[in-house]
């Protein structure tokens, strides 16, 4: 056997959510995935990030699929949906919950206003996370087992919450990622930063952030090529893969195809839309050019 046998073939994927329509952004991630794939001459895939079985639907999926091969997006098959998958995830859930790094929190949006200003009353600052959203109170960390129970036992809502004290405590030392962005340098990992994280819900054992890893590490990914906007929630992710025992991918996250009001792109947005763009006559050759990805 040759010594290239024994390499890893890169494995890169495109991983949307199937909650609306593919826009110009979307574009550029997968595009710019097959574009790296190609020259490294690794795999492709695609997969379906649709926990949310409310707003992904099968005809939206059907829709994307069809507009990537429209674009002249091409992957391996099959597709991965998260949807078929809970019980994996529900796997790692049950871990967290025996190594007693997650916890059950009960607090509506409205009792985390109340907590915050009650504090912001007394002239001090409420903590934000990178995304600009307050950080979770501590207050249900303080509950005891049992009023833990009592309140599960009751059917209140809740969420899976990540410990992030006892978690840092438990990884023990600093962490980091490889960003292939710059140039290639490792990247310090400041999952503090996020306060207690949600890990799952009480009706769906999971979330973005630990479906993410578990799926990237279960196909075998080696390299994340994503949005600049999930730059800081990889600390999270190296956090999550360094409890959970996960190889970490390299991460390359570019910069975002931005409106002319120089905001992030949305789903909502129709005039961005590949579809719309489609019906008035724009040619895949045109987006390359529009995202600047013309070969």
């Amino acid at each position: 056997m040759q010594e290239s046998e024994f390499m890893t073939v890169p494995v890169f994927r495109f991983a949307p959510s199937p909650n609306g329509h593919l826009h110009l952004g979307h574009a550029y991630s997968a595009l710019l995935n097959q574009r790296m794939a190609h020259a490294a001459a690794g795999r492709l895939l695609l997969r379906m990030e649709d926990i949310d079985r409310e707003r992904c639907t099968p005809q939206l999926e059907a829709t994307m699929q069809e507009d990537l091969h429209w674009l002249g997006f091409d992957w391996e098959t099959p597709v991965r949906r998260q949807s078929e998958h809970f019980e994996v995830y529900r796997e790692s859930l049950d871990r967290l919950i025996r190594m007693d790094l997650v916890y059950p929190a009960f607090l509506s949006r409205s009792d985390i206003r109340r907590e915050m200003q009650k504090v912001m009353a007394q002239g001090r600052a409420w903590p934000h996370d990178p995304d600009g959203a307050a950080l979770y109170p501590p207050t249900d960390r303080m509950l005891t087992h049992r009023q833990r129970a009592q309140r599960m036992n009751e059917g209140l809502p809740f969420s899976w919450r990540l410990n992030m004290d006892r978690a840092l405590e438990h990884v023990g030392e600093p962490l980091f990622w490889q960003e292939t962005a710059d140039g290639g340098s490792n990247i310090a990992a400041r999952p503090q930063d996020w306060g207690d994280v949600i890990i799952a819900r009480k009706d769906m054992p999971t979330s973005y952030h630990l479906s993410v890893v578990i799926d990237d590490a279960l196909q075998g990914i080696t390299h994340v090529v994503r949005g600049k906007d999930l730059f800081q929630a990889t600390s999270i992710h190296r956090l999550l893969q360094h409890i959970l025992g996960l190889q970490p991918p390299a991460y390359h996250h570019h910069d975002l195809i931005l409106d002319h009001d120089g905001q992030k792109l949305s789903k909502s947005r129709k005039d961005t839309a590949l579809r719309a763009l489609r019906l008035e006559g724009v040619t895949p050759g045109q987006i390359r050019e529009l995202v600047g990805l013309q070969d």
